[in-house]
């Protein structure tokens, strides 16, 4: 039973991705042309962070910097950790990855907003994965949030719902450990 519940959690993130602004539906058509289908995978994830990137760059939100074009233009290279690190330095000014993880994070709290409504998570939602602990400073600067409880007429629903970031790199190992004594 409990292999099927981490079975039915992992796959939430392949549900739609319903945006809440206008740029956020300008990053659906934009990936629904690449993609067809549009999960919260594919911009709520470590996947999702360089989908959005492209999406602003090829916008023209702002310039890529050289810098950073000659490093993810580099064969086998995750873009999300130069694209997390400049957004996160603020001696980089680098406005498309600053922009990218806030739109990131607005979407990441709109999600987690709407699963805590779903299954009225009063206790709290817990944020796990690689990229929470990564983006500590960003998830703290009330973005993450007010996204959160912008559900309208339901927003006070929110207000109380804590929010924790799982730190603990080997959350999983504890958890499968732990079921195995059972």
């Amino acid at each position: 039973a409990a292999e099927r519940l981490v079975q039915v959690i992992a796959m939430g993130g392949h549900a739609d991705f319903g945006p809440s602004t206008p740029r956020q539906t300008d990053l659906l058509r934009y990936l629904q042309q690449r993609f067809g289908h549009v999960s919260c995978e594919r911009v709520c994830s470590g996947i999702g962070l360089p989908n959005i990137y492209t999406f602003l760059k090829e916008e023209g939100f702002a310039p890529e910097p050289a810098w950073l074009a000659a490093l993810l233009a580099g064969e086998d290279v995750d873009p999300t950790p130069p694209i997390v690190n400049a957004a996160l330095n603020p001696a980089a000014g680098d406005d498309l990855c600053v922009e990218t993880l806030r739109m990131f994070v607005t979407i990441m709290g709109s999600e987690a907003g709407n699963l805590a409504l779903k299954v009225l998570a009063t206790g709290g939602v817990y944020l796990g994965g690689g990229i929470p602990p990564r983006i500590l400073p960003a998830l703290s600067d009330g973005t993450f949030m007010e996204s959160f409880r912008s559900k309208g007429r339901l927003r006070d629903v929110l207000i109380d719902v804590p929010v924790y970031v799982i730190t603990n790199p080997r959350v999983a190992l504890v958890g499968a450990a732990a079921f195995g004594f059972d």
